[in-house]
């Protein structure tokens, strides 16, 4: 291989390819978040437990079955309730449908002209590859990155200690002593609304609470989502998030990668 193919981008995957892929590596098909975990955050939500919620209020009853159900439709899970432990799965042709939706929607965003664009992960070891990929591209085609309230810091709850809003590469996250840190918390992205006030962003590309306040707010939101963390999938069905990609949003980064290529893509080819 010469020099000048080392450099050259990799082409974008084909629609069987990614498949493949998202199989092979458990971004989907046989995943590795078990249906007991899944079943059980699925009877958190319907609970309304605010861990479980990402910032979002429901107006549906949402109960357990119905959850369920969602997630069947949505993400590809098992459907059958008596299907209560071991395997469960993410449908990859979802994941690709979904991913090809979030497309549309941010190259229609773009087609706008110099939109304002939010960028958030709670995932920092598996999602951020996708967000700084998703950043380079929408800036390069003319977005202005938002970075509200960055060094904001509050008393994270069940934490001992401060988290503070950090910014790399335009994308946002919660550091604990200079340490990326997951979350579900909702309060930082409320806190970047906050201070933003009348100057909201266009589109906001988050997953977790920072995708779910952003959509209660009434922004245009696109996320990420696993199969365990059902909120923005309910919050789709409610018209609150335009886009939830299911995923598992926790494998090794360069994993994402085909997904990322195949993503940008399909936002370029829209534009």
């Amino acid at each position: 291989m010469t020099a000048s193919e080392l450099r050259r981008p990799a082409s974008p995957p084909t629609r069987d390819d990614l498949r493949e892929h998202l199989v092979r590596t458990r971004i989907a098909g046989d995943v590795a978040t078990s249906r007991e975990n899944n079943l059980d955050h699925y009877r958190s939500l319907s609970n309304r437990d605010p861990h479980h919620m990402f910032g979002l209020t429901l107006e549906g009853h949402w109960a357990y079955r119905d959850v369920l159900a969602l997630m069947a439709k949505s993400a590809g899970v098992v459907a059958d309730p008596e299907h209560r432990e071991g395997q469960d799965v993410i449908d990859p042709d979802r994941t690709i449908d979904a991913v090809e939706a979030m497309g549309d929607t941010i190259a229609g965003v773009l087609r706008t002209g110099g939109p304002r664009i939010l960028f958030a992960t709670g995932h920092p070891t598996g999602l951020l590859t996708i967000h700084m990929a998703l950043a380079r591209l929408v800036r390069e085609h003319g977005a202005i990155l938002m970075g509200p309230a960055e060094g904001w810091s509050y008393w994270s709850a069940g934490f001992g200690r401060k988290r503070q809003i950090r910014y790399m590469d335009d994308v946002a996250m919660l550091a604990d002593r200079g340490t990326f840190v997951h979350t579900h918390d909702p309060a930082p992205m409320r806190a970047m609304i906050d201070e933003l006030g009348d100057d909201r962003p266009d589109l906001v590309i988050a997953d977790h609470g920072w995708a779910g306040a952003a959509g209660e707010a009434g922004i245009l939101t696109v996320g990420f989502a696993d199969s365990n963390d059902p909120a923005l999938f309910v919050g789709e069905a409610e018209g609150k998030i335009a886009v939830t990609v299911p995923l598992d949003d926790n494998v090794l980064p360069r994993y994402y990668d085909p997904l990322t290529r195949h993503l940008v893509e399909r936002v370029v080819r829209a534009l």
